[in-house]
């Protein structure tokens, strides 16, 4: 990556914590004064290195780490709005990207009974909860929506 395509990665991000969704390419650029198509190329460098992650078009955010695009089960209470994350780990993600507490809205996947769980001062307030990983580690970016 270079230093240009942090600074998108970065405008990025702070465009989406600040509105609550994903910025178009052209969100990005009108900000950063760039051309849209820069914004784009620098996008798919960054796709590319796993720093966040586009739609199968490759033309719009799909991911950026740990906030989603898309609704998801992982819905997050967090600096007065609503977000969705990519998975339980990203839904603590969200409240620590934010600075903020929260309250995680989700679902067993084993039983499917709702499970809510309050953050305050950066601790999840239920001890008794296990996270468990379906696939390991080294291969989430083999298929990191399935992930």
């Amino acid at each position: 990556m270079t230093p240009e395509d942090i600074g998108v990665r970065n405008e990025t991000y702070r465009l989406f914590a600040e509105r609550g969704h994903a910025p178009s390419a052209d969100d990005v650029a009108a900000t950063m004064g760039a051309p849209a198509r820069e914004v784009r190329q620098a996008w798919t460098r960054l796709h590319d290195a796993h720093a966040l992650v586009l739609n199968s078009e490759g033309s719009e955010i799909l991911m950026a780490n740990p906030f989603s695009a898309v609704p998801t089960p992982y819905r997050v209470r967090a600096g007065h709005r609503w977000w969705y994350a990519n998975c339980a780990w990203d839904a603590f993600g969200v409240c620590a990207a934010l600075h903020s507490d929260g309250r995680i809205e989700t679902s067993c996947p084993d039983c499917r009974e709702p499970l809510t769980v309050d953050v305050i001062d950066q601790q999840p307030q239920k001890s008794s909860l296990v996270f468990h990983c379906y696939v390991p580690a080294r291969q989430w970016w083999d298929d990191i929506v399935f992930t």
